[in-house]
């Protein structure tokens, strides 16, 4: 590894890699600027028919979906026992913690007074609001992650005693995270329950937060496929055998799981299609949009997935992973700006500002690179050689 490290040292910095992060950066900084000095309508398009944009839409509602891999991870290997799925746990946590981070982060852009952002928590409780429950959920889930990613960093560390203090936990946290994990990603979609003259009948529904639970469990295995296969080439030298020797099993394993979940999300939905007798819808503009995203980004994956299952055909898996990240990211889209305040004139609709863009290019920057610092210092792919088998 430290020839590897050599070689990596040698590389120039001038990357197109690092000079495309570099732009987004400064650009990031400059619009933070302008969006802290000028308050939101400097660079936003938000207005009084549409207080929820694309921070909204993409860096918290996508965003908490994609990092559903961590709970999905962690429970196949804690709860359910599938010990071969451990070489996946500490990229999916380190993922996972670094995606509600940034979630956290990128909410300071959206809210008016950002510094007032804990208030709900621990100045003025509304414990009838469904903001607060998510908000409440989402800090201590952030807390949780927080703590299941730390041995990763104590052994980097060197701090023994701790480190096992915390490894012995791991049980504990597992289950919090997947009990928080399921209430704030269902009140998620049940936000949107409360606006049913704004939502699009093919979008609204009263089992809108079961979809968005149940969805983001198929984003979650589909997001470990989708950064394993990215992290895969650039960061192959840090993989140890364990990591690399569970790799195609891991992906095989959790793509025959997804087609199940997919394909338990579709018939959930045609349920509830069915249930609020939207059928004559699909005869629209908006129906025809609705099925691309059911057939083409649910019913294909889910098919692919099954066929990549069968055959063993890791790309055909891998294809089908991206295919479902973006279907999530569509599905979300439609919710919360395309089907949202459908019944306005055109001119009257929500479309993101170059600004609004700007930042959430430079949130998710920000994610690749912590998550690319922290993984080539830290034991995140391979076992620290002081701790071999005491995971």
């Amino acid at each position: 590894m430290s020839v590897e490290t050599t070689a990596v040292a040698k590389k120039s910095i001038f990357t197109p890699f690092n000079i495309i992060s570099g732009i987004i950066l400064v650009a990031g900084l400059v619009v933070t600027a302008m969006r802290f000095t000028g308050g939101l309508g400097a660079v936003t398009n938000l207005d009084q028919n549409n207080p929820w944009g694309i921070w909204i839409g993409f860096d918290l509602l996508c965003g908490v979906a994609l990092a559903a891999g961590g709970y999905t991870t962690s429970a196949a290997c804690y709860l359910f026992g599938l010990k071969k799925y451990h070489a996946g746990v500490r990229p999916a946590i380190l993922t996972a913690f670094l995606g509600y981070a940034l979630v956290v982060f990128a909410l300071g852009y959206d809210v008016g007074r950002p510094w007032r952002l804990p208030y709900p928590i621990f100045v003025q409780q509304g414990t009838t609001s469904l903001l607060f429950e998510v908000g409440l959920c989402v800090m201590l889930y952030l807390t949780v992650l927080f703590i299941e990613f730390t041995p990763a960093a104590f052994e980097w560390l060197g701090m023994k005693k701790i480190r096992n203090i915390v490894v012995k936990m791991t049980l504990a946290l597992t289950i919090l995270g997947v009990v928080l994990s399921t209430l704030h990603q269902s009140s998620l979609g049940a936000l949107f329950t409360i606006a049913p003259s704004k939502l699009h009948p093919l979008w609204y529904s009263q089992y809108l937060p079961v979809f968005f639970f149940v969805s983001s469990i198929a984003a979650g295995l589909s997001m470990v496929i989708f950064e394993g296969t990215l992290s895969h080439k650039p960061m192959h030298h840090l993989m140890d055998e364990e990591y690399l020797n569970n790799h195609d099993g891991l992906i095989l394993g959790f793509g025959k799981a997804a087609s199940l979940v997919l394909f338990g999300y579709f018939s959930i939905k045609v349920i509830g299609l069915a249930y609020d007798n939207n059928w004559h819808y699909l005869t629209t503009g908006y129906g025809a949009w609705f099925l691309v995203e059911m057939l083409g980004f649910v019913a294909l994956p889910s098919f692919l997935y099954a066929i990549g299952a069968r055959d063993k055909n890791l790309t055909i898996i891998r294809w089908a992973a991206g295919l479902t990240v973006l279907g999530i990211i569509v599905n979300r889209f439609n919710i919360s700006l395309v089907a949202f305040n459908y019944q306005l004139p055109s001119a009257e609709r929500y479309f993101p500002s170059w600004g609004e863009i700007t930042i959430s290019l430079f949130v998710v920057t920000i994610g690749v690179l912590a998550f690319r610092f922290i993984s080539t210092r830290m034991p995140i792919f391979y076992e620290h050689p002081d701790y071999k088998g005491e995971h």
